[in-house]
């Protein structure tokens, strides 16, 4: 397989253990925790994938053995190719890692000075990392605020910067853990609809961690779902949805308030004045006829289940993988 269509992340069976230690000071025990176990995970090239999990589920610790600063206890990894803790360096060239809690940028130092260190680091051409800071400081906005020192910027700011830095060096993979974390709805819209144009026009493999059910929803056509360790789930929205069936919500406006809707195929599970919400376990067109033939509607709508359920009934399903 040629190297532009092999697989930019493959791990077979990829486990991490952990020792902890336990109990009074003088007599402590040691015990193994598997914070990672038997992880099968293949990312083709300009895949956006989201890998989701509630904390603790070994999100953070599988991003760590993708980028070599955790050396897997089981299996094997390879990203671009290479084996990820034992050559680092090669791959610091090959890969962007942006961490929403955490900066790459120097903190005293104008945005400028950061973005000219970082081409240093990654040894880039100064004609290449001219003409990409350009490309990167007109698609994010970052004009206004390139003198301004990291540590005087917003949140909002800080994040595109981070971003331009990880991107200079034109990384076939960028790996996101929390990128929008924090931030206001338009700078969340922003990085979005960045991210989406670079997956586009360069073809850049992207690997998210968020808890944010919107990254997911934007920009993601397949998800990874983590708990305690393993993969839960392995594929599309559709299918995710599909999985752990979630009932839809039929919201009802009413002209006046009512006492709770009764109707087959639709349960009322909440009242607010003239606003009832009914979940439904029927066909919706059917569900509608009767709440209208028996009441005074002003308006309905249809809500679908959000991911965000969906991913909370499968960690109360303990549904077994779809991989």
């Amino acid at each position: 397989m040629s190297p532009e269509h092999a697989p930019v992340v493959e791990a077979v069976g990829l486990g991490r253990d952990f020792t902890v230690r336990e109990g009074p000071f003088l007599r402590r025990r040691r015990r193994t925790v598997s914070a990672v176990r038997d992880v099968d995970l293949t990312v083709h090239p300009g895949e956006i994938v989201g890998y989701l999990g509630p904390n603790g589920a070994g999100k953070s610790s599988t991003m760590k053995m993708l980028t070599g600063i955790l050396t897997p206890t089981s299996g094997r990894v390879r990203v671009t190719g290479l084996d990820p803790s034992r050559e680092r360096t090669r791959l610091a060239s090959r890969i962007g890692v942006v961490f929403g809690q955490r900066t790459s940028l120097w903190w005293d130092l104008p945005l400028r000075d950061s973005l000219a260190l970082t081409r240093h680091l990654y040894r880039v051409p100064a004609d290449d990392h001219a003409r990409r800071l350009a490309e990167l400081t007109g698609v994010l906005e970052l004009g206004p605020f390139l003198s301004t020192p990291v540590r005087q910027l917003s949140l909002g700011q800080r994040m595109r910067g981070d971003l331009a830095a990880a991107l200079l060096h034109g990384p076939r993979l960028l790996v996101l853990d929390e990128p929008t974390i924090g931030l206001d709805v338009v700078s969340k819209s922003t990085i979005r609809e960045f991210l989406l144009r670079l997956n586009e026009r360069e073809g850049t493999t992207i690997l998210l961690t968020t808890h944010d059910l919107g990254d997911v929803e934007r920009l993601c056509e397949r998800v990874v779902v983590v708990d305690r360790g393993g993969i839960a789930y392995d594929g599309g929205l559709d299918g995710l949805r599909a999985s752990v069936p979630v009932p839809r919500v039929l919201v009802v406006d009413l002209a006046a308030p009512a006492p709770p809707i009764e109707v087959p195929g639709g349960h009322c599970t909440r009242v607010e004045g003239p606003r009832q919400w009914l979940e439904l376990s029927a066909n919706p067109a059917r569900v509608i006829s009767e709440v209208a033939g028996a009441h005074e509607v002003v308006d309905l709508t249809l809500r679908e289940p959000d991911i965000e359920s969906v991913v909370a009934a499968l960690y109360r399903s303990g549904s077994p993988s779809a991989v």
